[in-house]
């Protein structure tokens, strides 16, 4: 009879499953198990419950993005916009009335066929710090830092298309100040 602990531990983060088992069949039994169970105990909370959860799981996304390196062109802004939003309203129509834009200007910067002026970001933070009052504290900049974060992600990831052509237009004139010497 072989002992559980001389076998390699397996984990899997799909099933959230650390554990050692004598056989891939016990394994499965483990993971279906607790499948079952976290749908069970998911089955029990209330609506508002689940609205704390997905905004919380929102902030703590924005808040990786920021931390990522730069280096893919994708529209991270937009995407959890849609996601606040959704998880908050049944229409988003009532989502820009609340913020005070129509509702073609949301589905613009939805679809990213207009950048987000400044006015909506702030009425979007005040929107934010108060949807999040009882659920978590929201760092007021989180959605500036994931707009700009993602613009220069954008910048740096395109920059073999743009650079080459705007290179053309720079020129460095013999500057009032050269390697720390200055001119009389």
């Amino acid at each position: 009879m072989t002992n559980k602990n001389e076998h390699n531990t397996h984990l899997d983060s799909e099933y959230g499953v650390d554990s050692r088992y004598a056989s891939h069949e016990e394994y499965q039994s483990e993971a279906t198990a607790l499948m079952e169970a976290r749908l069970q105990r998911m089955k029990g909370l209330s609506n508002s419950q689940v609205v704390q959860a997905k905004l919380l799981q929102l902030k703590f996304q924005m808040q990786e993005f920021i931390k990522q390196p730069v280096n893919e062109a994708k529209s991270y802004f937009s995407m959890f916009l849609q996601q606040y939003i959704d998880t908050l309203y049944a229409k988003r129509a009532v989502f820009a009335k609340d913020i005070g834009i129509t509702p073609v200007q949301l589905s613009q910067v939805i679809n990213n066929h207009r950048a987000p002026q400044d006015d909506f970001i702030l009425k979007l933070m005040i929107h934010s710090e108060r949807m999040y009052k009882g659920v978590s504290p929201f760092p007021e900049a989180l959605w500036y830092q994931v707009y700009f974060h993602e613009k220069l992600c954008n910048l740096m990831a395109t920059q073999q298309q743009w650079q080459s052509t705007l290179a053309k237009e720079v020129s460095v004139s013999e500057p009032s100040v050269r390697y720390g010497k200055r001119k009389k």
